[in-house]
């Protein structure tokens, strides 16, 4: 009976003491269950301030992405404007030489042979003439217009100078021949007139808020 009781004895003992080592590892005034718990929620304070950083990044990434929508849906609206302004620019290239041919056939023609010949003759000068001119209507529908500077200043612009002609009488840089004329589609050069300037002349007068740049023959 006197060893049942002094195993008995032992064995609380042993629990005793384990339960000590478990209370020794836990901080000071905590059970182990409460350590956990704390570490596992944040105060309202933490929760707080990183609810509000959250929200300030979706802010930002939001703010960037309509900013950045705006940025194309700018540049595809001017890329839009540009190509119905100027798509046709390749097109009207080509057909400058078909405006340039109608243009010599009509000024090869003999003197008087539009009043002359016979009647076939009129009608083909007629009808190369109604090509022509139906040709530069077209041209004109979609803003494409001739650039013809006879007598105007010499313009580095639009003007190509082939050559010069020596005129004491003419402005110097004044177009006193135009070998090709020029064109262009809206604001946009699509080919410079060829031309010959005067040289020789009195200088050109420019307005008073040009006289810093020159005349306007120099450069030809």
């Amino acid at each position: 009976m006197t060893e049942a009781k002094k195993g008995r004895g032992e064995a609380a003992e042993a629990q005793t003491e384990q339960q000590e080592l478990q209370d020794a590892a836990a901080p000071v005034g905590e059970t182990p269950t409460e350590t956990g718990e704390a570490a596992a929620a944040p105060s309202p304070e933490d929760r707080i301030a990183a609810l509000e950083a959250e929200a300030a990044s979706l802010k930002d990434q939001l703010l960037r992405a309509l900013a950045e929508a705006e940025n194309t849906r700018r540049r595809t609206e001017r890329d839009r404007q540009e190509t119905a302004r100027y798509g046709a620019a390749g097109l009207a290239r080509d057909l400058l030489s078909v405006a340039d041919n109608l243009r010599r056939a009509l000024d090869s023609l003999p003197e008087g042979a539009r009043a002359g010949g016979d009647e076939a003759m009129r009608n083909f000068i007629e009808g190369v003439d109604l090509i022509e001119k139906e040709l530069l209507a077209a041209f004109g529908k979609h803003a494409i217009a001739r650039i013809e500077p006879l007598g105007q200043p010499f313009d580095h612009g639009f003007h190509q100078a082939m050559f010069e002609i020596e005129d004491k009488d003419k402005p110097a840089g004044t177009v006193l021949q135009v070998l090709q004329a020029g064109y262009k589609l809206h604001d946009r050069l699509l080919r410079p007139a060829m031309v010959g300037v005067a040289k020789g002349g009195p200088k050109a007068e420019k307005p008073k808020e040009d006289d810093a740049s020159g005349t306007a023959g120099d450069g030809a």
